[in-house]
């Protein structure tokens, strides 16, 4: 089976061109035109001149503006939003999944074995093309060969094709961290259970699908396609990774307006997009000197950049697969918010809840703080190294002190985010911190 991109698929084949028509000038046709003309001089002599009719750029905008809203895929964003781009190509967006190839695959496919509940596995080639032999749905050794990898660091997994359109993720991922902090090795990511083939968590079953639990959220504009009656998939999307259009949602529109513009040597007055992000848009903090935090000088009306990154950024059940950026998240999704099991009680993440759910609780949320006050939205990373992205807010002679954090300054205790975003280590050594901001409780 193989998954179908459709910004891959070339056209059918050239649109056929019209005939010329062609008419035969008789003496006839001749008077008649004359005739015709003469009328309309007549005509434009004794009366005013009508109103301009639009011209070729305003048919030019018409026509844009009706271009259905498709996909169009993140190469044709490069030419006018070249930094932008760059940046995305350095994020874990941009390698969120990827075809197997000798470049994507970081993992040592070198006839190595490893041994988990009496279950030998081993990584090799084939030529081309990377096998994993392991227990498959039946319990026996088999050979699966890797189509995909599936992100890329702390750890990178690797995905197999079975029949009926099923994706599934293998038990085994390669930690990409450095020798030295115990990486450039293959783990189980169920280190202490043995789970056999008639397990749900066995890596052939339902909950290790990638159609099911994992593709909307590392590829674009993912339709799952499930056919209940034949437990088959057909799974779709416009783009492998997670792409500009994840995001901003389809840019066809966008692109058409932004050719239509540029024929002109005009400026791009309107997006195209379903939505814009501007909730920073002209909007500053001030700090305040009596208290060392900042205010926001506009309140935050919307919660725009909220829903795009709470599609995949909280833990959720769908209930829809027609959402698209610019729709209200919860009309396509259930939130996980402060559900017993999921957070600890002062509310921090305790199992894999991402950041949405810990957010919305957090002061920082209720000051009117998104989440390009802190990341930069292309590339993913902070605005400023360590301390220096909360000093944007917070006074760091009154914060980043010794007074205030009682560690030496530069050490790790004294960093924010090791009291204020504890992190929790998900995938046997993935840790992401807690987006709840918290005043430490050691009595909770």
């Amino acid at each position: 089976m193989t998954l179908r991109d459709p910004a891959t698929h070339e056209p059918g084949g050239e649109t056929p061109r019209a005939r010329p028509l062609i008419l035969r000038a008789t003496p006839w046709l001749v008077a008649g035109l004359l005739a015709s003309l003469a009328a309309a001089a007549w005509y434009v002599s004794t009366h005013d001149p009508a109103p301009a009719s639009p011209g070729p750029t305003a048919a030019a905008d018409v026509d844009a503006a009706n271009v259905a809203a498709s996909y169009v895929g993140t190469a044709s964003c490069a030419a006018c939003h070249a930094d932008e781009h760059a940046r995305w190509q350095s994020s874990q967006h941009a390698v969120a999944m990827q075809h197997a190839t000798g470049e994507t695959v970081l993992g040592d496919f070198s006839g190595v074995r490893q041994k988990h509940a009496g279950v030998t596995s081993e990584f090799f080639r084939r030529d081309d093309r990377y096998v994993v032999r392991t227990d498959g749905p039946d319990g026996r050794l088999a050979e699966f060969e890797v189509r995909y990898t599936f992100g890329v660091y702390p750890l990178q997994q690797y995905l197999v094709e079975l029949p009926r359109g099923h994706v599934q993720a293998l038990p085994y991922a390669w930690d990409v961290r450095p020798k030295a902090e115990g990486g450039q090795r293959w783990f189980h990511l169920y280190p202490g259970e043995r789970i056999d083939h008639e397990d749900e968590l066995h890596w052939t079953r339902r909950q290790q699908n990638w159609n099911y639990m994992c593709a909307d959220c590392h590829s674009t504009a993912v339709r799952k396609n499930y056919d209940a009656a034949s437990d088959a998939y057909a799974t779709t999307y416009e783009e492998i990774s997670v792409g500009c259009e994840a995001c901003h949602g389809p840019g066809g529109r966008h692109v058409a307006l932004a050719q239509a513009a540029a024929e002109r040597g005009a400026t791009l007055q309107q997006s195209g997009f379903a939505v814009t992000f501007d909730e920073r848009r002209g909007v500053g903090w001030v700090i305040d000197p009596a208290t060392g935090n900042a205010k926001r000088t506009t309140p935050r009306t919307t919660e725009k950049e909220l829903d795009v990154c709470g599609q995949c950024h909280a833990r959720r059940s769908q209930f829809s697969d027609d959402y698209r950026p610019g729709d209200p998240l919860l009309d396509h999704y259930r939130g996980s918010i402060l559900s017993a099991g999921l957070y600890h009680v002062d509310g921090q993440q305790r199992d894999e809840v991402f950041n949405w759910g810990s957010f919305l609780s957090s002061r920082m949320y209720a000051q009117g703080v998104t989440c390009s006050d802190c990341h930069d939205p292309h590339d993913g990373k902070l605005r400023a190294p360590g301390n220096a992205t909360c000093a944007q807010c917070h006074d760091a002679a009154k914060y980043d002190s010794p007074d205030h954090h009682f560690h030496a300054a530069g050490s790790a205790g004294a960093a924010c985010a090791a009291c204020h975003m504890k992190p929790e280590t998900y995938m046997v050594i993935d840790g992401r911190h807690d987006h709840s901001f918290r005043i430490p409780r050691p009595d909770l």
